[in-house]
């Protein structure tokens, strides 16, 4: 038996509060204190509670503009062009003024504005930001979203824990394929071959099934290996979606025409609709992406056009997941694989810049009002607040979950690896 003394400090008012919620039926959290975040907690499983239970994930490929959107530099306006900065709804938070309906979203978000990258590249910065691993011609590692599919495990039991809206990858690496992301190329056209082929009956249909099935008999005896199971899982949950109700979740035409307006009309605010759709019925991750971003010609009007776009989209998106009381349950994130120069080109144009960026939270286990860090006058390096790794805001994605840092999930080689390699979690943010 644990000898109630040696139990720390937040063991013991923890212990206290829940004894007197059991018996009692009262809570004394706000006498006890609020939760504590600590490093040891993010390491061990069962430890803390979940305070997000999906993701949307808004992808901007391509490096988006970090003083452009939501990190304008306003100690030095000579590398703001013309674009202003504007209060939002938090008290001395700040955006560009591209982003005026998102400001108004601020008191439920964070900003962190000392966001890094070791990649310069697109591809091989994209790579770490979704894997939190650096690419290797040896390996495949898993995105984010197979991570949190796998660790999370599945509320609804016939829709797919990962999908992914616009863009490719979303690959599994080395976990089994039923944990990568489904794809959706466009919103509006819903899930792809997902109705059975009109020449078919369901008898003919079964009759097939079942002879896929006893074809395979002999091989998966042989190659007993769970890669080979996946795909026949991944098969069993294909056909059942195709049968669920749940299938109509993919299709966004359900929706009213003022619940379009709200997101936009175009293929991100569509995305944002459909991930909305999707977070309802128990999807764990959904990942949005828009590209557009690699502004090395003309930056400063296709940023603004570009934020036409997702000001109305993310702002809609957040507004929606409020109104159904579904934000607090679900955590927002945008960001990109790195950012762009403080110091426009001669083409009036942002060239690649790893060095400092930003990425937005908001939702489920994020505080809001919180702008978190910052940078020099140059806007070339953080000052203020630790350099924020990709690794280390998949761990604090993670740990709002209440997934465990250290899970060890082993490749084919027997190599070890975890959801956010080394990454910690920014508590700063953490609600």
């Amino acid at each position: 038996m644990t000898n109630f003394q040696n139990v720390d400090e937040y063991g013991r008012r923890e212990f206290i509060a829940h004894a007197a919620k059991a018996c009692l039926g009262v809570g004394l959290m706000p006498m006890a204190g609020s939760y504590i975040h600590d490093s040891v907690k993010a390491l061990t499983p069962g430890a803390r509670p979940a305070a997000a239970r999906h993701v949307i994930y808004l992808n901007m490929t391509g490096a988006m503009s970090h003083l452009d959107t939501f990190a304008p530099q306003i100690d030095n306006p000579k590398l703001m062009h013309d674009v202003k900065a504007i209060p939002t709804s938090a008290d001395g938070v700040v955006l560009a003024e591209n982003l005026p309906l998102t400001a108004q979203h601020m008191h439920n978000a964070s900003i962190i504005k000392t966001m890094v990258s070791s990649q310069g590249a697109h591809m091989q910065a994209s790579y770490l930001m979704s894997t939190s691993y650096l690419q290797r011609g040896t390996i495949v590692h898993p995105t984010f979203g197979s991570w949190v599919a796998k660790l999370s495990g599945q509320i609804n039991r016939t829709i797919p824990m990962n999908v992914k809206i616009g863009g490719g990858g979303g690959g599994a690496g080395f976990l089994e394929a039923k944990y990568g992301a489904l794809p959706i190329g466009r919103p509006g056209q819903g899930l792809a071959n997902s109705k059975m082929a009109s020449y078919l009956d369901d008898t003919m249909f079964q009759n097939r099934i079942a002879a896929a099935e006893e074809l395979n008999v002999n091989f998966n005896a042989e190659y007993p290996q769970k890669q080979v199971r996946a795909y026949s899982d991944l098969y069993r949950d294909a056909i059942k979606l195709m049968k669920s109700e749940d299938l109509n979740a993919f299709d966004i035409n359900k929706e009213p025409d003022s619940m379009k307006e709200l997101y936009g009309e175009t293929n991100f605010g569509q995305g944002c609709l459909l991930a909305r759709r999707l977070i309802e019925h128990k999807v764990r991750y959904v990942e949005v992406t828009r590209g557009g971003w690699d502004t090395h010609d003309d930056n400063f009007n296709r940023v603004a056009n570009n934020c036409i776009d997702i000001d109305k989209a993310l702002s809609g998106l957040l507004t929606d997941l409020e109104m159904r009381g579904l934000l607090k349950d679900t955590l927002v994130v945008l960001t990109s694989e790195f950012g762009r120069t403080p110091v426009p080109n001669g083409r009036d144009g942002r060239d690649h810049w790893p060095y400092c960026f930003s990425a937005f939270l908001a939702g489920g286990g994020i505080k809001g009002g919180v702008m978190y860090g910052d940078v020099d006058e140059t806007g070339r390096s953080p000052i203020a607040g630790k350099p924020i790794k990709p690794e280390d805001l998949n761990a604090t994605i993670a740990y709002a979950l209440g997934l465990p840092l250290n899970d060890v999930q082993y490749s084919p080689s027997g190599r070890p690896f975890t959801i956010a390699h080394k990454g910690e979690p920014l508590f700063d943010v953490l609600a």
